[in-house]
């Protein structure tokens, strides 16, 4: 860095330059401090002196971080910027980055609307259900909603049993089979009939898998599957499925010879 007794011409002050790109002293201190702007010069008190071809840098500074370029890929950009196709390559990945940005921000948007609609259907305050509700609406998992039925002891059991794949696959079966007898239903399948029990008994087993064999848990399960009155397009058809399951159910558990509901009763 060349030093001079007094300022020379075509040099300027830190204050002087703030002035005239009309930033703070201290943000040209932060980039001298990080490598991304030094000046040229320096005045034999310690002043610290700028020239044009430091204005050049500053104004490519200001530019790309005007758009959406962190400082750390500007210092890393700057270097490089040497031509037309050298800037417009780089303005092509921040639009790509910029893009991205935009799509996970929308995404983040309907969470929150999402999340909003259910906090204000719940009760009480419960922070733990809010996280396992964006936790499973980044999932996209449009059975979200079905977490504030669960109370503290069931939402920790899934959080035990289940991780993001294994969640997911287990819904997607109890979601086709559940469509097995929505159908048997609309085609008056009687509980008795054989076809009726083999789908029962898968069901049941998935029963088994989600509680892991914890019969202690099934009162909880009933109390957060009974639904008096549907409020929405999935309760309409679990309600729909409860009311045709339970007969069959009590056909298979009697030709079992046992009822594990009435057990735990």
């Amino acid at each position: 860095m060349a030093k001079y007794r007094a300022i020379p011409e075509g040099f300027m002050t830190v204050g002087e330059v703030a002035k005239k790109m009309d930033v703070t002293v201290r943000t040209l201190q932060y980039y001298d401090k990080e490598g991304l702007l030094s000046p040229s010069a320096e005045s034999e008190g310690g002043r610290r002196l700028y020239n044009d071809k430091d204005l050049v840098t500053l104004h490519q500074i200001i530019s790309l971080k005007s758009l959406g370029f962190s400082l750390d890929d500007i210092k890393q950009q700057l270097v490089s910027l040497e031509t037309p196709a050298d800037f417009a390559n780089a303005l092509t990945e921040q639009a790509d980055d910029i893009r991205k940005k935009i799509e996970q921000l929308k995404a983040s948007l309907v969470v929150i609307e999402q999340l909003k609609t259910e906090v204000l259907q719940m009760q009480t305050v419960n922070f733990k259900k809010y996280a396992d509700i964006i936790v499973n609406l980044q999932m996209k998992n449009s059975y979200y909603y079905l977490i504030k039925r669960f109370d503290d002891d069931i939402l920790g059991h899934i959080r035990n049993q289940f991780d993001k794949e294994s969640g997911l696959d287990f819904m997607d079966r109890f979601n086709r089979l559940s469509d097995e007898i929505v159908q048997l239903q609309k085609e008056n399948v009687p509980p008795e009939s054989e076809k009726c029990q083999q789908v029962v008994k898968e069901y049941w087993g998935l029963v088994m898998e989600f509680t892991n064999g914890d019969m202690s848990m099934l009162p909880k399960l009933m109390e957060a599957g009974n639904i008096d009155t549907a409020a929405n397009a999935w309760e309409e058809r679990q309600k729909t499925i409860n009311n045709y399951i339970e007969p069959a159910l009590q056909v298979y558990f009697s030709r079992l010879g046992t009822n594990p509901f009435e057990e735990e009763t």
